[in-house]
């Protein structure tokens, strides 16, 4: 669907429903569908090309009465993964970098097909209505291809169905994305860039029927994360670079490597004296940021940095009372009433819990020691 339709669409939606509403309005119900019924979203770049196998090729294949050759050729299947029942075939070029991320996938699809098989999909993969009778995947590669290695194209599984597909297709697949702590880094990514782009046009769309422009926060709000994660897609996606480099299979900690990407903006803004990036500037620190890559430069510096951060300390004020000091040493401070709310610290904030410490020490030292028993 071009952006003109989509956008076409939200309008006359927003007409009638709120933002919100655009997600948690859409009808769904669970039911159980012939896996040769559905197809797989080309679109999703993160996952391979693919194409499905009958069972009787499948068959033929693992028994040796049809070749790798063959399979290719009766399905054009080079450079593709060609998928059936026990059997998964790697068509990418034998070593190259598409092989290899291929084979990556290939590995976590087998390990789920095994999961699947001695115990239910907790999450089933969720499919929307096309034409002829038949439906595409929105989320759910990964079990659909699963599933089709366990059963076949002829079995049948149980999906969560809607009845149309979703105005806010990308940012549903992003939010199961972010939320999926076992999912590849590109895949979130990637997710991440069309989820924005899809907010985009909607934000567009709320501003031609005189509405104010999404914020923020109500972006974040919508792709289901929060402010700080949503800082940490919008610095990464930022720059090509960075995003090539974890499709080609980088996995440093996004945080760490957030942290390098400002600090490049920094010493680039430093070195040419301006306060603000305009497009050809961008250009330049995608390019540094590209041989930094290539170097090997980034694990390094990054892997430090975000140690030596995670490092917490914790202060306490100067103690200027001994009956300060004896209460520390010989009360339950969380019992002492010096306006601090112990039910609601967080105890992994070390910055909260420098100020508490700060708070109660001073309470500490004013305390009248004729009133201390």
């Amino acid at each position: 669907m071009s952006d003109i339709s989509r956008q076409s669409l939200l309008l006359s939606s927003l007409n009638t429903k709120g933002t919100g509403s655009l997600i948690k309005d859409e009808l769904y119900k669970y039911t159980s569908v012939f896996l040769s019924k559905v197809v797989q979203d080309d679109t999703n770049s993160r996952f391979f090309p693919s194409k499905i196998i009958s069972d009787v090729h499948a068959y033929q294949l693992i028994t040796k009465r049809l070749t790798k050759k063959a399979i290719i050729e009766l399905y054009d299947g080079k450079d593709k993964v060609l998928i059936g029942k026990s059997c998964i075939v790697n068509c990418f070029k034998y070593g190259s970098l598409q092989w290899k991320k291929a084979n990556q996938s290939i590995e976590s699809i087998l390990e789920l097909a095994e999961n699947v098989a001695v115990s239910e999909i907790i999450q089933v993969p969720t499919i929307y209505p096309i034409e002829d009778n038949c439906f595409r995947i929105l989320t759910g590669h990964r079990r659909f291809f699963a599933m089709i290695f366990n059963d076949g194209i002829e079995g049948a599984a149980h999906f969560k169905v809607y009845d149309s597909m979703p105005l806010l297709l990308k940012t549903k697949q992003f939010q199961e994305n972010a939320s999926r702590e076992e999912l590849p880094q590109y895949g979130k990514l990637n997710a991440f860039q069309g989820a924005k782009e899809e907010v985009e046009i909607l934000s567009n769309a709320r501003q031609r029927l005189g509405q104010n422009r999404l914020t923020i926060k109500e972006i974040a709000n919508l792709l289901g994360i929060s402010m700080g994660a949503y800082d940490n897609y919008n610095v990464l996606t930022r720059y090509p670079a960075v995003v090539n480099a974890f499709e080609n299979g980088y996995t440093e900690p996004f945080v760490a490597v957030k942290k390098f990407v400002l600090k490049t903006e920094k010493s680039y803004k430093a070195k040419h004296g301006i306060s603000k990036l305009i497009r050809p500037d961008f250009k330049e620190i995608n390019r540094l940021l590209e041989s930094y890559f290539q170097r090997g430069q980034i694990p390094k510096l990054s892997i430090q940095n975000s140690k030596q951060e995670r490092q917490a300390v914790y202060t306490f004020e100067k103690i200027t009372s001994p009956v300060a000091l004896k209460t520390l040493l010989t009360k339950n401070v969380c019992e002492i009433d010096c306006g601090v709310d112990w039910n609601s610290v967080d105890w992994d904030n070390s910055e909260e819990l420098n100020g508490t410490l700060k708070q109660l020490v001073e309470h500490l030292n004013n305390i009248n020691p004729e009133e201390y028993t």
